[in-house]
């Protein structure tokens, strides 16, 4: 397992995007993500550990309803994980509070999955599982 990225909610990925710009960092890929009602911009940093900019494609989107309550700002990190429904039986069984079940699709093709931060120290975790070479992306 390892850290792969931090979402970081932003009105606009144009206006998020400035501030890292000034940092000398990148865009490097945008794309939305429809099930999660998002775009994302991703920026790549040299540590591997990648920035995530969160923009909502709906007022009722996840992250429209953060900013709504929390403000802009960091709103997960992620773990990219070998086998995600492994890991999901395997925090379920130990009584973590997840969010989904079952995996979804997300960014790059990758599954993904929510812990509630209840279940995480007060943290929203992203679990994510890259597409296997020669698999369907979803």
């Amino acid at each position: 397992m390892k850290l792969n990225h931090i979402g970081i909610a932003v009105n606009s990925l144009k206006e998020g995007g400035e501030f890292y710009s000034a940092l000398g960092l990148e865009m490097d890929h945008v794309e939305e993500v429809p099930t999660e009602q998002v775009r994302v911009g991703f920026l790549k940093t040299e540590s591997g550990v990648n920035l995530e900019l969160l923009e909502a494609t709906s007022p009722t989107s996840p992250i429209a309803k953060f900013i709504e309550k929390r403000g802009l700002g960091i709103h997960h990190i992620c773990f990219e994980v070998k086998d995600l429904r492994k890991t999901l039986a395997a925090l379920k069984s130990k009584g973590v509070r997840l969010i989904n079940d079952e995996p979804r699709p997300g960014a790059h093709g990758c599954k993904v999955a929510f812990v509630h931060p209840s279940g995480a120290g007060g943290v929203l975790v992203e679990l994510s599982e890259s597409p296997k070479s020669g698999e369907i992306k979803e």
